[in-house]
């Protein structure tokens, strides 16, 4: 943790730097984290020096169509995509998940069998639900192991069919932090024939996404959680995407990856998209690697998983002190990177709000709730309506950050528990 460039990073990132009531801890960050003042400045700069729509011949919409190509250019370097082609740039997850869901059901035909996870957020479940009911689908649902916190091959294997059209499968959980093991699981249902798609949106902010290592098919994150703009990113396998059809205007463009981007693209937001990219490449660089900006985007994951994984330690034995509450997740150290360093609990006979709206009335920024993790919660029997106390880690964030959180944690606990 010692050789992590803390106080770098952190001056990246104006917002930390805010002070209102005499502090801001940022553990909101599996919601959405902070911006560097480089994509602050690569947004600004695009909307006022090339502001234009694409497809013209002056000199704002050539350089417009550079920041869209440099976008592409960039999630290819940090998904490690064999081509920009296979690139999808959209609004959020939710939105491209809905979208490519629909362009997939014109693939399959009533009875075909999908599988979902018990360990998704929302956005990789209602999708393919609803498709599923619109098509006469089958649906199968597949339950995480409540002692390991992750979805095991062997209970996948169980809910396989010659039927079986798509596998959706969750990379890391919002909720428990675990991650899967996304590549066994994929072998698997790549073994019926059976597509797969990823949804890595809370794994992307924490570790190295290889989409040709992994061997899915598709896919897909969010750059605001890993310190870009409110966007989200398919990935889809060219052969795959090259033989569908999707939804879109009769004139616009049948190549790839533009047949999958629906109207006029996020030019500006794309800009800041290749800045949060950049982030990354620069603490890889920071770091010692001077290779290519992927070579460099994986050394910023090695050195930021081992000071993530550190502070995730002192949080959740810093937690584990206190009687009564129960972390719904990995706590063996010796299974750290088994997860992403988002840590959920509950506390008995305390509703987790009650905690989290003391806690950011002290500007200790946190959230409570199911946060769209609506199949774990029902699968542990926590009220949905209450859901857990949920505290996520982002590479910004300091032990004496976390020392301040867990001090008011304890005593949040004890004044409530005062109360009843």
């Amino acid at each position: 943790m010692a050789d992590f460039p803390i106080e770098a990073v952190r001056g990246k990132f104006p917002a930390l730097s805010l002070t209102d009531k005499g502090r801001r801890i940022y553990l909101d960050n599996p919601a959405g984290t902070q911006v560097p003042q480089a994509v602050a400045d690569a947004v600004s700069r695009c909307l006022l020096t090339t502001n234009a729509n694409l497809g013209g011949f002056f000199e704002t919409t050539v350089a417009a169509q550079q920041v869209v190509d440099d976008a592409h250019a960039a999630m290819a370097d940090f998904l490690n995509a064999a081509s920009v082609e296979e690139i999808v740039i959209g609004a959020n997850m939710t939105t491209l998940t809905y979208h490519m869901s629909r362009t997939l059901g014109r693939t399959m035909k009533a009875g075909d069998e999908i599988i979902v996870t018990r360990m998704d957020h929302e956005g990789n479940v209602s999708p393919w639900l609803q498709l599923a009911e619109d098509l006469g689908l089958v649906v199968r649902f597949l339950p995480f192991d409540e002692k390991s916190w992750q979805v095991e091959e062997a209970a996948l294997k169980t809910l396989l069919s010659d039927k079986t059209r798509l596998v959706a499968l969750n990379y890391a959980s919002n909720l428990t932090g675990s991650i899967n093991r996304v590549k066994a699981l994929t072998a698997i249902a790549r073994q019926t024939g059976a597509l797969v798609y990823v949804d890595a949106v809370q794994f992307a902010p924490h570790g190295l996404v290889d989409v040709q290592d992994i061997g899915c098919d598709f896919l897909i994150c969010s750059a605001y959680k890993f310190f870009g703009p409110h966007m989200g990113i398919l990935w889809g396998r060219r052969d795959v995407i090259d033989a569908l059809k999707p939804y879109k205007c009769r004139c616009s463009s049948n190549g790839l990856p533009e047949r999958f981007e629906l109207g006029t693209p996020q030019i500006e937001l794309m800009a800041g998209l290749t800045a949060a990219v950049d982030h990354f490449a620069d603490l890889g660089a920071a770091a010692g690697e001077s290779g290519s900006r992927r070579q460099r985007i994986a050394k910023a994951f090695e050195v930021s998983i081992a000071y993530e994984n550190a502070l995730a330690r002192q949080l959740i034995e810093g937690l584990s002190d206190i009687d009564g509450l129960v972390i719904r997740g990995i706590t063996d150290p010796e299974r750290f990177d088994e997860r992403v360093p988002t840590v959920s609990f509950t506390v008995e006979g305390i509703v987790p709000e009650t905690i989290v709206r003391q806690m950011n009335a002290e500007n200790i920024f946190l959230w409570s709730g199911h946060n769209y993790a609506w199949e774990i919660v029902h699968q542990l029997g926590i009220p949905a309506e209450q859901g857990v106390v949920r505290i996520g880690i982002a590479h910004y964030n300091t032990a004496a950050e976390i020392e301040e959180t867990l001090e008011s944690v304890h005593r949040v606990i004890a004044m409530l528990r005062q109360q009843r």
